[in-house]
């Protein structure tokens, strides 16, 4: 990027006569055909250059669509949907979002006010992509298209998220403006996307919460919340964490930080200090990171105003950790070791006990700073926050008495992190244990009623699985289902297949969208395709379980 604006600088004054007489774009008409250079990697079909007929041209919009697909798809229900979103981008997508954040590049490289929208045939469920190559001359950059441009996947058109998709892509096209242009600087990845993933709910889009893009998110953070925040990597999952923590930023501070930070000459997380401090703040990003890494467990108000989601659709969010348990018998020690990045939250669960004295110990990297909440649920139910003291050399313990009586589980939250994003990308070493000792008893009632207790645990999950063993699923099922015998035989399969799969385990015969999200987990776990729907594929994999073939 760097070498690219040296070279612009050289060639500014020797092409600025060009620009001024030949970049005065030319008016596109309806069904006029043009050669795009698109990214390959994204592409169905592998290639990097894709011809695409102009379809639609609004007051703030040329759309054109991947000729591909144009001449084996639906044109009328496609053009119906090309022309709403126009008029979507026109009313709403281009004022509200450049109201709040500023302008794109306008006139920019190709001098039209008009940005250009590629529908094209993409991999997969891709939303889309923006591309900083079309926004250098051919001279420097020869696969540039010279124009303000974004890309949607043609598999959106009909979805009701496509104006979302449209948004987050427009949005790029502003930040490359704010940041690249006015300040020749490129923006962090993480928090480049995190902006974007913002302006759907800013936009309304995300109010019919079902089936809605922060939807997906919320279910791909459910399925690996563990992960840096910055670190851009594993790409849905990274979108979710994104997604999550900045809808918990605005929540609790305002769209303000959003924007202020990308007005700055600063990136990433000095941007968004520079903002919290613009508006008057006195916690910086570090405070947030960590109240964030709380929030996912207990999202309650009642246990601090920073602990919890304002947004309709999340102040019913919660992660489900992996478990670990801890026998109700005898004195046993858990261990566990781990490694992380910054800016990782890691979320540690631990239940069991049987009443015993608890003691937590924590090693980590000693050649970095770490900080560890730790959350108490008791009995009724209720969530206690406390934080670990560490020594320098990054240990550390605390003590629960009565663990799995009056504390009925611990949750653990190591996270790394520095004041501004780390020069480094390695992984640090963490290490815990968990230790579980009682007092010798001669109390034989209080065993044999524990051993009893177990006997009849034992009972239910045998009939459980009887139960389910005599359940196979004969018929497709499908989202709005209600009061139907073989959908609770699905949802007792999927609470059998653990938290991971339907952490709620709710038995109700009802369709709804927790069971959808759970045999979509499903689906993804065994490879098929993932649709929410259980047709003869998915039925086969379930009845394949469920008789042990």
């Amino acid at each position: 990027m760097k070498i690219i604006k040296f070279f612009i600088k050289i060639f500014f004054i020797a092409f600025a006569t060009i620009f001024l007489f030949a970049g005065i774009a030319q008016a596109a008409n309806i069904g006029d055909w043009k050669n795009f250079y698109v990214d390959k990697g994204y592409d169905a079909s592998g290639r990097s250059i894709v011809k695409a007929v102009l379809v639609k041209s609004g007051f703030k919009a040329n759309i054109y669509v991947d000729e591909s697909w144009w001449n084996f798809t639906s044109q009328s229900a496609a053009e119906s949907a090309i022309n709403s979103l126009s008029v979507e981008f026109d009313n709403r997508i281009h004022p509200i979002l450049t109201g709040a954040f500023g302008q794109e590049w306008d006139p920019g490289i190709d001098k039209d006010s008009k940005i250009t929208i590629l529908i094209q045939s993409m991999n997969g469920d891709a939303g889309g992509y923006f591309r900083t190559n079309d926004e250098h001359p051919k001279l420097l950059v020869t696969d540039s298209n010279e124009r303000e441009m974004i890309y949607v996947n043609s598999k959106h058109v009909s979805d009701a998220n496509l104006k979302s998709f449209v948004a987050h892509e427009f949005m790029h096209l502003i930040t490359f403006n704010q940041k690249n242009v006015k300040f020749e600087v490129e923006e962090d990845t993480w928090l480049n996307e995190a902006r974007a993933e913002y302006v759907s709910t800013m936009l309304g889009y995300n109010d019919n919460y079902e089936n809605s893009y922060l939807e997906k998110r919320v279910q791909y953070f459910s399925e690996k919340p563990s992960g840096s925040l910055i670190d851009w990597q594993d790409a849905k999952y990274s979108y979710s964490r994104v997604s999550l923590f900045v809808h918990y930023l605005v929540d609790q501070y305002g769209i303000n930080i959003l924007v202020d930070s990308l007005h700055s000459s600063q990136v990433g997380i000095d941007s968004i200090n520079y903002a919290l401090q613009k508006n008057g703040f006195k916690e910086n990003f570090f405070k947030i990171f960590i109240d964030w890494t709380i929030t996912v467990v207990v999202n309650d108000c009642d246990y601090g105003e920073n602990y919890c989601y304002l947004d309709k659709n999340l102040k019913n969010f919660y992660i489900f950790p992996s478990v670990n348990f801890l026998p109700v018998f005898g004195s046993t020690t858990l261990t566990f070791a781990d490694n992380t990045k910054y800016w990782t939250g890691n979320w540690y669960k631990l239940i069991g006990g049987g009443g015993g004295s608890l003691k937590f110990s924590f090693e980590g990297d000693s050649n970095v700073s770490f900080k560890i909440p730790y959350i108490k649920k008791n009995k009724p139910g209720s969530y206690i926050i406390d934080f670990m003291s560490l020594s320098q050399a990054q240990k550390g313990e605390f003590s629960i008495e009565n663990f799995g009586k009056d504390i009925t589980a611990l949750f653990v939250i190591p996270s790394l992190q520095n004041d501004t994003t780390p020069a480094d990308d390695k992984f640090y070493h963490l290490s815990w244990s968990a230790s579980i000792t009682r007092q010798q008893s001669d109390d034989s009632a209080e065993i044999q009623r524990l051993l009893a207790i177990i006997e009849s645990l034992k009972k239910q999950i045998a009939e459980l699985q009887q139960g389910v063993q005599n359940c196979l699923i004969n018929n497709n099922l499908y989202f709005g289902m209600t009061n139907n015998n073989e959908v609770k035989c699905l949802q007792t399969f999927l609470k059998n297949q653990g938290v991971s799969i339907y952490p709620e385990g709710l038995i109700t015969g009802n369709f709804g969208s927790l069971t959808k999200t759970a045999v979509i987990r499903f689906q993804a776990k065994y490879g098929i395709s993932q649709t929410g729907y259980v047709g003869p594929i998915t039925r086969a994999k379930i009845n394949s379980i469920l008789s042990g073939i």
